[in-house]
């Protein structure tokens, strides 16, 4: 059949999230009834994602999260920045953020535990991010009580562009020097 790069390419297209190769094939089948392996699927994916880094446009196929999205080139990505002005940045307030981000470097991980590193009771912060669905509820503890434990989501990791929680950058590259920083102790 024709024309299947392009099957290929308005599924991703019209696709919320990363589409993986066993999605691409099951609608190829219902919608086209076209019957291809994963490897056929996948050469086919090769071809368009070398179409589109080499082409002339501000967007390419990328292979995300397990599956395949159309993304902005790097490049194009301040342009669409200013445009948007990310809704999901003015939303999270601080204490978000930081939930969020030890949810993202100690997985599983209960709310008693974010309490104690955070020291403050958390709630209301992981009620929202539950609600943005930025995290998700991944089990509960052996410990007193089995409080639920919490991870980072898939969406998550689209948002993020990340592939999986490897991804993240290393807790040690994030550190700040201690000079020039406002509080740090002075040499004089």
């Amino acid at each position: 059949m024709e024309g299947i790069q392009s099957h290929i390419e308005a599924l991703i297209f019209v696709a919320e999230q990363p589409l993986s190769v066993k999605e691409i094939q099951e609608c190829l089948i219902r919608l086209v009834g076209l019957e291809l392996n994963s490897s056929e699927i996948e050469s086919h994916l090769e071809l368009l994602i070398q179409k589109y880094h080499e082409g002339n446009h501000s967007f390419e196929i990328v292979p995300l999260a397990g599956g395949y999205q159309f993304l902005t080139k790097p490049a194009f990505q301040p342009t669409v920045s200013e445009f948007l002005k990310s809704k999901l940045n003015k939303r999270l307030s601080t204490n978000s953020l930081e939930t969020l981000a030890i949810i993202a470097y100690r997985q599983p991980i209960s709310k008693p535990d974010i309490e104690r590193i955070r020291g403050v009771n958390c709630d209301y912060t992981i009620q929202k991010l539950l609600e943005k669905e930025l995290i998700s509820i991944v089990g509960r503890s052996e410990e007193l009580g089995k409080p639920l434990l919490y991870g980072v989501s898939q969406f998550f990791m689209n948002y993020f562009g990340i592939n999986s929680i490897d991804d993240l950058p290393r807790l040690k590259d994030l550190e700040q020097p201690t000079d020039n920083v406002i509080g740090a102790p002075s040499e004089n």
